[in-house]
């Protein structure tokens, strides 16, 4: 006989949810699905428990039957909707993990469409970061199938509640890696969340992932997003924090999803300065346009990120201001473009610097070149991205004015453009100053300018409307108001002007006096039976005539309440309320007759005999309860109001040292710019010393060389000479008989220089004179006393007189060659020393053959 299965349903239900028996678990999760349902709120007894211990989800969700499993996260999705936010922050802790690795990757399809509700329950009761960050360590899990449901999970999460609440910036970090996975599935699945990502963020999210793609997977990518380019998404579900503000802001938000979603939001913080070389700022000060260009592209390879962390550029925007007063148009593009990339990494960042960088590229645009401009014009463009058309606009109209017309002209296209894009309606004072300043162009001597102030004007009246702008068109003729006319029909602006709102206080402030005096008959109406009471008032009037009683009368006052609370309220009546009554009991107890009528008012018909004397006999017990209990509120109150006396006082001091600390913190960072500039321009100017003074090394190196250089030409030329003199002149035999006096000689040579050369051949006498037998003897050769110049002589006479023996015609050609090697010599001499007197050899003795 088969046995009877045993009664479990006298079990706590939370005990067989966890029971051994899982037909006892199934039910049980049934049983809780359908308690929860019939909750009437979320503070219902049911879910007490639950609540509790939360930890009995873990083993819900983790349940090994399958069917069970299914039947538990069934409960669970009942128990977050009925729940609310605290079903939610107490399990979500335990749950997240058990339902990706058992309910997203279960095999059930029921399991796994429960578990995926699950998911999204717990994003819409509170916020996406917590599940997200359960959820993202699953991207990158062993398991490819657990990674293929996580992709879905997200897929799914995206598409119901949009990339705007959510954010995409965890897996747009990890697409790269899941498009490189070896599992084809985690690949499609990748794809179908990528393609869900771009119908949110469309070309914004790119710089993110797209360059770390195969190409197959880019072109793939492309024609898919092609396919949902025009699609614009709209979120499904909304948080609960949405629900409560989902009414007319829904189409706003949907307005504003693509203009504020770019690649600046997506992006994080790039540190620039850190990685900036260390010989940039020398380079950049070089004299050479080629190292100016270098370092301002390698800037430019540095800024080119879709985000910079913002840090202090300075250094580097005066570098880049600079720049643009450089001569070479290369130096200037390429700076222009590092400014266009610094503004739009920076955004906000960027606003302290615009005055810096502004004023020198609208100075710059006189370039005429084409190429140069359209930089300097996405530079300005950039800029005012970065910051507001009123901190543009005093520079804006100040250049509109330039007498330079190519400046003149841009200025007012940059106008033009900030116009079309500013999102913050211009105040009346700017609207009036941009009239007035475009419409002074409009009767400049150039076309184009003409045409730009009325393209302005038409613009700015497409932000105001036609009647602000009447006052400003008024004396103008027909023609420039029908080509302002014509801008303004096919202009198209992004500022509109926020209505104001209307918020009537005073209904608000109504409302409470009426609840007060609605509550003072209210209190009256229970007195009348208070009044039928008389022996209460008849044992009171003896209270007040013994104050130290006081303690007796508070005890048998709750005996009298109802008369107490009769006559409290003709008091406050009377008076101003029971809170001020402490400070005003001391005026009503001498005229205590004027408190009388009051009281007759509220009492009913012809019953004033009655209650005149209940007024007069319970008026001093309430004043003495009021005495009693105006004592301690009224030391209470004072201590208070002092305590918030010295805590506003404390308050109001703080607020002084505060700004007193902001003052000096300005002053200080003050000072500290102007320390760092004059610091940089001792820098520089050390440094451009440093360069003349390698300069001028480098040009005393170079003229030390060519002076030794003609020093050796000088010596070969010498050694040339030699070399073509000694062949031409043979030497004499006998040296004595051809030394002379060369008067003829001096007189030849220079012309007047023939007493010197006298006066030097007389204090400089040759070896001429005769020989003495003891200089013979003695072994001195006659040849070895004469001087150079006179052996050379000598020599060559004798070998000429060799040459030509016995004639007179042989021994005038011989002198005729002394005559020629003497003044060569001398001339060498000249040359070589022209502060010394050459030495002549002269001789009185003529040696005859």
């Amino acid at each position: 006989m088969a046995e009877e299965e045993p009664d479990y349903s006298n079990l706590p239900l939370t005990d067989r949810a966890v029971h051994k028996v899982w037909k006892v678990r199934k039910a049980a999760y049934e049983e809780a699905a359908a308690e929860f349902a019939k909750s009437p709120d979320e503070g219902a007894p049911c879910f007490r428990d639950w609540l509790m211990d939360s930890g009995l989800w873990k083993k819900i969700v983790l349940d090994s039957n399958v069917a069970a499993q299914q039947e538990g996260i069934t409960a669970l999705c009942a128990f977050l909707q009925y729940g609310g936010v605290n079903a939610c922050l107490r399990s979500r802790s335990h749950t997240i993990s058990p339902l990706v690795e058992k309910g997203l990757s279960s095999t059930r399809a029921g399991t796994k469409q429960k578990s995926l509700e699950a998911v999204l329950l717990y994003i819409e009761l509170d916020t996406p970061t917590p599940v997200l960050e359960e959820l993202a360590p699953y991207l990158s899990h062993k398991m490819p199938k657990i990674i293929a449901a996580t992709i879905t999970t997200f897929t799914s999460i995206y598409a119901a509640f949009g990339a705007r609440t959510v954010d995409p910036k965890p897996v747009l970090k990890v697409l790269p890696a899941l498009f490189g996975h070896a599992d084809k599935n985690v690949r499609a699945e990748a794809t179908k969340l990528a393609i869900e990502l771009y119908k949110w963020l469309k070309d914004a999210m790119k710089p993110m992932f797209f360059n770390d793609l195969k190409p197959v997977q880019q072109k793939e990518l492309e024609e898919a997003f092609e396919k949902v380019k025009d699609e614009s998404p709209k979120q499904e579900r909304l948080l609960r924090s949405q629900q409560a503000t989902a009414g007319g802001e829904e189409e706003q938000g949907e307005e504003e999803v693509e203009a504020e979603v770019d690649a600046f939001d997506l992006a994080e913080p790039v540190d620039v300065l850190s990685k900036l070389p260390n010989e940039f700022h020398e380079m950049i000060a070089s004299t050479k346009w080629k190292d100016r260009k270098d370092a301002l592209e390698s800037l430019f390879a540095l800024l080119n990120v879709p985000r910079i962390k913002d840090g202090d550029f300075n250094e580097i925007i005066r570098a880049l201001a600079k720049s643009m007063k450089d001569a070479n148009v290369v130096v200037v593009t390429v700076a222009a473009n590092c400014i266009e990339l610094l503004a739009n990494g920076l955004r906000k960042g960027f606003g302290k610097h615009r005055s810096l960088i502004m004023t020198p590229i609208l100075e710059r645009l006189k370039e005429k070149k084409q190429t140069v401009v359209e930089a300097l014009t996405k530079a300005l463009d950039a800029i005012f991205g970065a910051t507001s058309l009123t901190d543009c606009l005093e520079d804006i109209l100040e250049y509109m004015k330039h007498k330079n017309p190519n400046v003149k002209l841009e200025t007012l296209r940059f106008l033009i453009r900030c116009l079309r894009n500013t999102r913050d309606f211009p105040s009346k004072a700017e609207s009036k100053s941009i009239a007035e300043a475009s419409g002074k162009l409009l009767s400049d001597t150039t076309a184009p300018a003409r045409d730009g102030a009325a393209e302005a004007m038409g613009t700015l009246m497409k932000i105001l409307g036609e009647r602000q702008m009447n006052p400003f068109l008024d004396g103008l003729d027909e023609i420039r108001k029908v080509k302002i006319k014509e801008f303004f029909d096919t202009a198209e602006v992004k500022a509109k002007e926020k209505p104001k709102p209307v918020a009537p206080p005073p209904a608000t402030k109504a409302h409470p006096m009426k609840k007060t005096l609605g509550g003072k008959p209210g209190l009256k109406k229970k007195a009348p039976p208070a009044a039928t009471a008389p022996p209460l008032p008849a044992e009171e009037p003896q209270r007040p005539m013994n104050p130290p009683r006081a303690i007796p009368s508070k005890l048998s006052a709750p005996k009298a309440g109802p008369g107490g609370l009769k006559l409290k309220k003709p008091l406050g009546a009377a008076g101003s309320g029971t809170l001020a009554s402490p400070k005003r009991v001391a005026a009503p107890r001498a005229p205590s007759p004027e408190e009388e009528p009051p009281a007759p008012k509220v009492a009913f018909g012809g019953r004033g005999l009655a209650s005149r004397p209940l007024a007069k006999e319970v008026a001093p017990p309430a004043r003495i309860v009021d005495s009693g209990l105006s004592a301690l509120e009224k030391a209470e109150l004072e201590e208070l109001r002092a305590e918030k006396d010295r805590w506003a006082k404390q308050i109001q001091e703080e607020k002084a040292e505060k700004a007193k600390l902001l003052q000096e913190i300005n002053d200080l960072q003050l000072q500290n710019a102007q320390l760092i500039e004059e610091h940089t321009r001792d820098n520089l100017s050390i440094r451009a010393k440093e360069a003349q003074l390698v300069r001028a090394r480098s040009d005393a190196e170079t003229a030390e060389a060519t002076v030794h250089k003609q020093q050796r030409e000088m010596d070969r030329l010498k050694r040339e000479l030699a070399r073509a003199v000694r062949p031409t002149s043979p030497a004499p035999t006998d040296i004595s008989e051809h030394m002379y006096r060369d008067s003829s000689l001096n007189g030849s040579y220079n012309g007047g220089r023939n007493d010197s050369i006298g006066r030097s051949a007389g204090n400089r006498l040759s070896f001429a004179s005769t020989f003495s037998g003891e200089d013979k003897e003695n072994g001195y050769d006659r040849g070895s006393r004469m001087s150079p110049t006179l052996r050379e002589g000598t020599e060559s006479g004798r070998a000429s007189a060799a040459g030509s023996r016995g004639g007179a015609d042989s021994i005038e050609s011989w002198k005729r060659a002394a005559e020629v090697t003497s003044q060569l010599k001398l001339r060498i001499e000249v040359f070589e020393h022209p502060h010394v007197q050459p030495l002549y050899v002269f001789t009185n003795k003529r040696h005859s053959k």
